[in-house]
């Protein structure tokens, strides 16, 4: 049997960064906290902590981490059903999950909203791109991801959420100030990029996806706020890739306008958690595919 106290300090010191603000939280000494994760990492035969500032959990500590939210789920099921098999004050278990800005701006917050209705858990979100998501998952620092990825994640299951299409857009007064001989690689490589972070590779993807790359793209504003990045398209910073469902209206009202006409760029998105936590997760799963349903188009 793992030590579950030891197993409580290193989730709590994984999740405050330090040993100190880990045994505020405990109620128990930073040394209490120390001797605890110790004796687990001597029973693991492994170090499961980076000591550092902020403290950071090793694979090993992440994924005992992991286990550790599992059965926090499992026991709040359980309470729920058979709460007198349980009488002691119900402690509320926190999901980790991992999802793209552009699903969190369109549809994610739809099945945030109904998941947390129905029930006392909590979510604690990662923001990142939708092809490094997954990354998160096999590192054991979440519980369920919103992921590019369409392989297989070792020890997960993924299901098809539909995809999201994304549209090249700007304003009237960028397209006429870089785009009035057309939309090539010379008049590109000369207009200003938005690209939400240093991973977004959308606008790549699009230009290569068109035939319109080339060995010297245009310059790159990096602006990681999605909606500061349609913003800054509406006043002419750049050229962006942006989901059709997020502008509907600035492209209604030509606001924005397509760089191109009628050449989007579809990106497929998948459900992925491990497969140990399925079970658990299935209220989850279902809120997920719901609100995607509504939103995304559906997979082939």
């Amino acid at each position: 049997m793992l030590d579950y106290l030891g197993l409580a300090a290193l989730a709590a010191v994984v999740r405050e960064g330090s040993f100190e603000r880990a045994a505020k939280k405990l109620h128990v000494t930073p040394s209490a906290v120390s001797q605890r994760i110790k004796q687990l990492e001597e029973r693991t035969g492994q170090v499961l902590v980076q000591r550092g500032n902020p403290c950071t959990g090793t694979e090993a500590g992440l994924r005992l981490c992991l286990h550790l939210e599992q059965v926090a789920l499992l026991e709040n099921a359980l309470r729920r059903s058979n709460p007198d098999l349980l009488p002691d004050a119900p402690v509320a278990p926190t999901i980790k999950l991992a999802v793209n800005a552009d699903s969190l701006s369109t549809w994610f917050m739809e099945a945030m909203a109904e998941f947390t209705a129905a029930g006392n858990e909590l979510l604690d979100l990662r923001v990142d791109d939708q092809d490094h998501t997954a990354q998160a998952l096999r590192e054991g620092a979440v519980l369920g991801a919103v992921t590019g990825t369409s392989g297989q994640i070792p020890g997960c299951n993924s299901w098809p959420l539909g995809t999201m299409r994304y549209v090249a857009a700007a304003s009237p007064g960028f397209m006429a100030r870089y785009f009035a001989q057309g939309v090539n690689t010379q008049s590109l490589a000369q207009a200003p990029i938005m690209t939400f972070d240093r991973k977004d590779r959308l606008q790549d993807q699009w230009l290569q996806a068109h035939g319109l790359a080339s060995r010297g793209s245009g310059p790159r504003h990096f602006l990681p706020s999605n909606q500061g990045y349609v913003r800054a398209c509406e006043i002419g910073m750049g050229w962006g890739m942006h989901p059709t469902v997020l502008i509907a209206d600035q492209l209604a009202r030509g606001i924005l306008v397509p760089l191109v006409p009628d050449n989007p760029l579809d990106v497929p998105l998948y459900w992925a958690l491990p497969r140990s936590a399925q079970a658990s997760l299935a209220r989850l799963t279902d809120c997920v595919m719901r609100a995607a349903s509504r939103v995304l188009t559906p997979a082939p």
